[in-house]
């Protein structure tokens, strides 16, 4: 979902200073993240995998256009790096226009395996730091009941981006903080971390800094749709509008999941999206405790279209992926193996099967980091709630490039 903060210039040096020592929060003391050439491994054509695909190639042609709307908005000359190799923005567009074309002809996976052996170069993730593999997990478009006025029903508030949160990028002041930056506020001289949940949540008058888009009826529902990022509010009238990630507040995403399976409240292998809503709301008098574990607070826009990526276009379900952006080049098209789950009549889970598809890397996330994550866009409706609720699957990760030297 795209990432865009405002950005406030005119910060004095001191005062920058002083929030490098205050902003515990930020981005610019968590752990370096896996440089980008060590994060994807060429491999020689005997390693390649089969490249079978289990979805309708129709959406696969309308997900690659989408990368190239991005790509032919971006300065030809720019370089997407792939492992130790990198090309430019015109290399990628035309990787992507061959692919296309290529399946749009319907091949079976003998003839695609070939096809891509013959012309392209493929990258590996190196997966995790434990287990070398990618863990796949899934994210939907969640459907809310909403007011555009407040009132007992509808009293938790949709805030848009608050107009005293400022984002500061730190790669002028030194080498050393290139791609750094810190979120937060003014508070005098000084630019302090910005409130976290509980403190916004908490502030009465916060509508006034954030006026809300919307007033919902559920604030676990809230709660996901900021961990989501973008969201259909079916309102009272009987329309509905889109909202869409438009920034946060610069606290770092702390899982709830992983607190309550800390805690013991819910074993490992329960764990889902769905198992967490019905724990809370089983236990209401602990859902502040739990939901302010987590201090990242989002802040929405309304959109007339999508979800939409952090590349700026409309997601395609089962099609595009969220990665790390620091680690993968975006708009590329990947590859990967995992598995889904197979949902019978009554909307369970009857069992996971092995799945491979072609894919986009069209968006980012807060908990997607490093090359060992892979999120995948499961688009709305009862299948891809399940799928997004249940995904928490290992698998592998490739990425696709024409061979210069096979043109």
């Amino acid at each position: 979902m795209k990432k865009t903060d405002r950005i406030y210039p005119y910060i004095k040096l001191f005062t920058l200073s002083m929030a490098l020592l205050m902003a515990t929060g930020c981005t610019l003391f968590q752990k370096p993240p896996v440089k980008p050439g060590a994060a994807l491994i060429r491999l020689s054509v005997k390693d390649y995998p089969v490249f079978s695909d289990g979805l309708f190639l129709d959406n696969l042609s309308y997900g690659i256009g989408k990368s190239l709307e991005y790509l032919n908005k971006v300065p030809a000359e720019r370089t997407f790096r792939f492992g130790e190799d990198t090309y430019s923005a015109l290399h990628l567009i035309r990787s992507l226009e061959v692919l296309r074309d290529f399946v749009e002809t319907r091949p079976d996976p003998a003839a695609l395996s070939r096809f891509i052996a013959d012309r392209y170069r493929v990258y590996q993730s190196i997966g995790g730091p434990e287990s070398g593999q990618v863990l796949f997990t899934g994210y939907y478009e969640p459907h809310l009941k909403g007011s555009l006025t407040p009132d007992a029903r509808y009293r938790y508030p949709v805030y848009t981006m608050p107009g005293d949160l400022m984002a500061i990028d730190l790669s002028p002041f030194s080498e050393d903080l290139k791609g750094k930056r810190i979120v937060g506020r003014l508070q005098g001289n000084t630019v302090v971390p910005y409130l976290d949940r509980q403190a916004i949540e908490a502030d009465k008058g916060f509508a006034r800094k954030a006026p809300p888009i919307a007033w919902v009826d559920d604030r676990i529902d809230l709660f996901f749709l900021q961990i989501q990022g973008s969201g259909r509010i079916y309102l009272t009238s009987g329309n509905f509008i889109r909202v869409h990630y438009h920034g946060a507040n610069g606290h770092p995403y702390r899982s709830i999941g992983r607190l309550l399976i800390d805690q013991g409240k819910i074993p490992r292998e329960e764990m889902s999206m769905q198992r967490l809503k019905t724990y809370l709301q089983a236990h209401p008098a602990e859902v502040d405790e739990v939901l302010n574990h987590n201090p990242s607070y989002v802040f929405f826009k309304t959109e007339t279209s999508g979800p939409i990526g952090a590349i700026g276009v409309d997601l395609t379900p089962g099609r595009s992926v969220a990665v790390d952006r620091r680690v993968f080049p975006m708009a590329a098209p990947a590859f990967l193996q995992t598995q889904i789950p197979v949902v019978d009549g009554n909307g369970r889970i009857d069992r996971w099967m092995d799945f491979s598809a072609f894919a986009l890397n069209q968006d980012t996330g807060g908990a997607i980091r490093g090359p060992g994550r892979v999120d995948i866009f499961w688009g709305n409706g009862p299948y891809a709630q399940i799928a997004a609720g249940h995904m928490q699957h290992k698998g592998s990760f490739y990425l696709l490039i024409l061979d210069p030297d096979k043109q």
